[in-house]
């Protein structure tokens, strides 16, 4: 579900209108730091289009694509050849909870889903950082670079693609 939300906080600025942007991409470093303040890092690319399409697609320490569309996330390791398929939970109303992101300095707002609290910062109208705390109480952020808005995505990229031979598990 993290995928999911991060996909639709990227693709609608919180301090614009829900309808002025429609699509996201960007490379990003995501940093994911510990209670023992160890540190993992993690780089890809990431294209994100309204409704709730996104694809991010992690280069470093591992390979790893993450397809999203309206009903379910699927997870592709190519490195252990394996494909998970998730269903979105029916409940989950990004739209709702991202108009009731709350300004709190110039550049930074926040907003909450389910026990998680984003933090987002914008540069230049950009989309410039994402942070919270996981599930597993882990500090999470997410920096982005060469940002594109507003520009035509195929919605072809936000189809998975795998070989036929990998092992798909269904969640």
């Amino acid at each position: 579900m993290k995928y999911l939300l991060l996909a639709m906080l990227l693709i609608t600025h919180v301090a614009a209108s829900m309808n002025d942007i429609t699509s996201f991409e960007a490379d990003f470093t995501q940093t994911i730091t510990d209670d023992k303040d160890k540190t993992l890092t993690y780089s890809g690319h990431i294209l994100a289009s309204k409704p709730q399409n996104a694809r991010w697609n992690y280069i470093e320490p591992v390979k790893k694509n993450v397809f999203i569309t309206q009903f379910e996330v699927t997870i592709v390791e190519p490195e252990i050849e394996q494909v998970i398929v998730k269903r979105i939970e029916s409940n989950f109303d990004f739209f709702k909870m991202i108009s009731n992101a709350k300004k709190i300095n110039n550049n930074t707002y926040e907003t909450k889903y389910k026990e998680s609290v984003f933090k987002i910062v914008q540069n230049n109208s950009l989309i410039e950082s994402i942070s919270y705390i996981d599930e597993f109480e882990n500090r999470v952020k997410i920096i982005f670079k060469n940002q594109k808005q507003n520009h035509t995505i195929d919605l072809k990229v936000f189809t998975p693609n795998y070989p036929l031979y990998f092992d798909i598990i269904r969640d």
